[in-house]
């Protein structure tokens, strides 16, 4: 993979994690339930898959 390339994909990975981030402080503070389950679900996959963008752009 070329640098410019890594570079795109670390920066889609720290906005992933940014975005994963906000959305849980969203779901602890505003929302109950199944609502809240699922924002939370969908915040730890895109955490995952942030950190998974982060190892690429380093290897």
């Amino acid at each position: 993979m070329d640098p410019m390339m890594k570079m795109w994909v670390s920066f889609v990975g720290i906005g992933l994690m940014v975005v994963a981030a906000v959305i849980i402080m969203l779901a602890r503070s505003k929302t109950k339930g199944v609502l809240r389950a699922a924002l939370s679900l969908f915040a730890f996959v895109a955490l995952l898959v942030g950190m998974l963008c982060g190892l690429i752009s380093i290897v």
